[in-house]
């Protein structure tokens, strides 16, 4: 593993963003609490007792500042707080609330760190507590990296017991009693004869006064809301219809837009004839917007007709045309010109490959969409000095940037009504279709605009998972694995995303090795180097980001090294387990899985084990060879979050995560033609049907020695237990994603 000698400075500053921007961190400024956020909007009759706490005359309202899309967040958050307060979930309204640094997300930063998570040293954790300075200063209110839990984890608890503090001391001054003889339940704070005054009633005074920066936190031998299984605060309104995603914004004297850009990605648009267009029904204008126009109507409807009726001409765009010339790309920069890192180079590898026979292969990944089922569209208002804009959005801060740099406004002056979202993954992270409704609005001051992009144009101008080449080379001595030299080449995610945002990213991009140089497996010469290609074409974070592909080099890498010598692929990676949370995953889906048993003819079981975001995570897949294709029978999964707040949410969120790897690794594909992505919409990018997916069963384990996320580490080991499931029923190795390019599937 690494060392602290191998790490470099300039692999230090890896994910510091902050100091590659220049700030200048200041003790006393660092220490300074931001302003509480709810304070600017109360209305008469409400108090902010924290920023995540709101008391009125209607009850308790709870900021979940993390985006929920489906993933179960602002139910979690809640019990956070709620749990501290002694309320029921019931009880208590919850929102995202609004943009702002107060809600600055310290947890992302450290993924970004070159430190493996089983790392616990001082020089690892110096670095992690190190990292809460520019994260703070950076302020960036974002979701993602399945950091909402453990950002929150500690932050959200002393919120809800720094209300409760406020509000106890209030009622034991009203009540004439010492605070320590005051019950609290229910939103009601009861004395021992009896009186007893509502948190309503308490709030307007309890927010005058000074909450306490250490509150005493409750033990977790008393929770009643974390630990068990709770019912989404969303379930109702998702079920009947009357949930509010940003699709469903509708205002009066509200005029409508679709965009269309240069398929040529990134390429600017050279000129355009709207003619035919203007003169469409419900049409009000057309507009040129970036590099592309935009046409704006009475209804979204018109607005699809026109905006794909104006002749545009468009510029080439600088990178290779099509797949295989992106593919070129990649393969061209294994050298080490485009070395990007070499976090782990344990033992002597050179020396040991030549000491017994190898075995070694390429295996390669593509593009792919994020595909979020509501398509990209966002609101903007722009009137008397003010903007409002209403959009699903992982990153809300960025958005009351965006606002301030697009139409000169203060930020104050902004408000981002973030609402639910139809599914994210990464997506609606990034800003483009944001910055579009803002300078349309720009166009239409006075008059709400929707902007909505149709699924065609979402497809094709997305920011794509990037495609990669994993080269391997490995051999066994005295029957278990001696030497590994794997290779990893990809465009860069942080490279092409910070690059976005205006921050630039010193040193080693983490992604392009992620969950591969980090993975606790005992190997005496064991090195992972990453290459770094060229940036061409535009690529993002893609759910589980470096993990999606690196998950599928590595673990069927191990399984070929398993093969090669004849080793129980389950029982090997035992062998080579030096982490004990993340052996225990493997005994547990060993158990559940019943590995070893017989098994019917034609049928194959597959094993992988991926340790990303922290959290270890082993899979099973069991796969019939049929006459009709393979089919998927069975699926389990054990993970390790260290503490499972909920843990059938936490169910969920695996079991929706091996999904999404699943069809990605069933039969996700972007490709390029002409410069042009081919891929428009489900009917050509498909995702798996629910009479394809295996019967799944999840088991969650708390032997982690930090809280965790779990919207992401679900997902990396599907692939590769599939595809090991493959091998394991037919013989045949596929080494290339997706699989369905050289398998049929039932």
């Amino acid at each position: 593993m690494s060392t602290l000698g191998k790490i470099t400075r300039r692999t230090f500053l890896v994910g510091s963003v902050g100091i590659a921007g220049g700030v200048v961190f200041g003790y006393w400024k660092y220490k300074q609490p931001f302003d509480n956020p709810l304070e600017a909007d109360l209305v008469d009759g409400s108090a902010a007792l924290t920023p995540y706490v709101m008391i009125n005359q209607y009850g308790v309202t709870i900021i979940a500042p993390r985006a929920e899309m489906g993933q179960g967040v602002h139910t979690t958050l809640a019990a956070l707080v709620a749990e501290e307060l002694e309320l029921s979930l019931e009880q208590v309204k919850v929102i995202h609330g609004p943009a702002s640094n107060a809600y600055f997300n310290a947890a992302v930063i450290e993924e970004g760190l070159p430190f493996a998570a089983t790392d616990d040293g001082s020089v690892a954790e110096a670095a992690r507590g190190f990292m809460k300075v520019p994260a703070k200063f950076l302020g960036l209110q974002i979701t993602g990296g399945s950091s909402s839990i453990p950002d929150a984890y500690h932050k959200m608890r002393v919120a809800g017991a720094a209300a409760r503090s406020v509000l106890v001391e209030v009622a034991a001054q009203q009540l004439g009693v010492d605070r320590a003889s005051l019950t609290i339940k229910g939103g009601k704070i009861t004395a021992a004869d009896g009186r007893s005054l509502s948190f309503e009633q308490l709030a307007s005074d309890a927010a005058k006064i000074e909450p306490p920066a250490e509150p005493t936190l409750k033990p977790k031998s008393a929770w009643k809301l974390l630990g068990k299984s709770q019912k989404r605060v969303d379930m109702i309104s998702k079920s009947t219809g009357t949930a509010e995603f940003s699709i469903d914004i509708d205002l009066p004297n509200m005029v409508y837009a679709s965009v269309r850009m240069n398929p040529q990605l990134g390429a600017p648009m050279t000129s355009f004839d709207a003619s035919k267009a203007e003169s469409m029904p419900g049409v009000k204008r057309i507009i040129q917007i970036d590099n592309g126009i935009a046409a704006i109507a009475t209804n979204t409807w018109y607005a699809f007709k026109a905006v794909n009726a104006v002749d545009c001409n468009w510029a080439q765009a600088g990178y290779a045309n099509d797949t295989a010339g992106l593919f070129k790309a990649v393969e061209q920069s294994f050298n080490d010109d485009h070395q990007d890192s070499q976090f782990r180079d344990d033992g002597d590898v050179e020396q040991a490959l030549q000491d017994a026979t190898t075995i070694d292969g390429e295996y390669r990944v593509p593009y792919l969409a994020h595909a979020a089922m509501e398509p990209l569209n966002a609101t903007a208002w722009l009137r008397d000095g003010k903007l409002d804009i209403w959009a699903g959005n992982q990153l809300p801060t960025q958005a009351l940037k965006e606002g301030a740099n697009i139409t000169g406004l203060d930020e104050a002056d902004i408000r981002v009504h973030t609402t639910l979202m139809g599914g994210g993954f990464g997506r609606r992270a990034e800003m483009d279709f944001i910055i579009h409704a803002i300078k349309i609005a720009k166009e239409f001051e006075g008059t709400p605009v929707k902007t909505t992009w149709t699924r065609e144009e979402d497809t094709t101008h997305d920011y794509y998972r990037p495609m990669a080449i994993a080269r391997f080379k490995a051999n066994l001595s005295n029957g278990r694995p001696n030497a590994i030299d794997l290779h990893l080449a990809a465009p860069s995610v942080v490279e092409s995303q910070m690059g976005r945002l205006g921050v630039p990213a010193a040193g080693p991009d983490v992604s392009i090795v992620q969950a591969a140089w980090d993975q606790p497996y005992g190997v005496a010469h064991y090195r992972v180097t990453g290459y770094r290609t060229p940036k061409a074409f535009p690529v993002s974070s893609w759910r589980s980001v470096g993990a999606s592909q690196n998950g599928f080099f590595h673990e069927c890498m191990m399984d070929e090294i398993a093969a090669a010598g004849e080793l129980d692929p389950l029982q090997m990676r035992l062998d080579l387990m030096n982490h004990d949370a993340s052996r225990k995953v493997l005994e547990a889906v060993a158990e559940m899985s019943n590995w070893g048993a017989a098994l019917p003819e034609g049928h194959g079981k597959g094993v992988a084990f991926v340790l990303s975001f922290g959290v270890p995570t082993a899979q099973v897949i069991e796969v019939q060879n049929t006459a009709q294709g393979i089919k998927l029978i069975n699926a389990w999964a054990a993970v390790d979050v260290g503490v499972a707040l909920d843990p059938r949410n936490i169910e969920a969120q695996v079991t929706g995560g091996m999904n999404f790897g699943l069809a990605a690794a069933m039969m996700g594909n972007i490709t390029v033609k002409d410069g042009k992505v081919q891929e428009t919409n489900f009917h050509n990018y498909n995702s798996i049907r629910i009479n394809q997916v295996p019967n799944m069963a999840v088991r969650v384990l708390e032997n982690g020695e930090k809280i965790r996320g779990i919207g992401e580490p679900g997902l990396p080991p599907a692939a590769p237990a599939l595809a090991n499931a493959i091998f394991a029923a037919t013989g045949q190795r596929i080494r290339e994603l997706p699989l369905s390019k050289h398998i049929r599937f039932l």
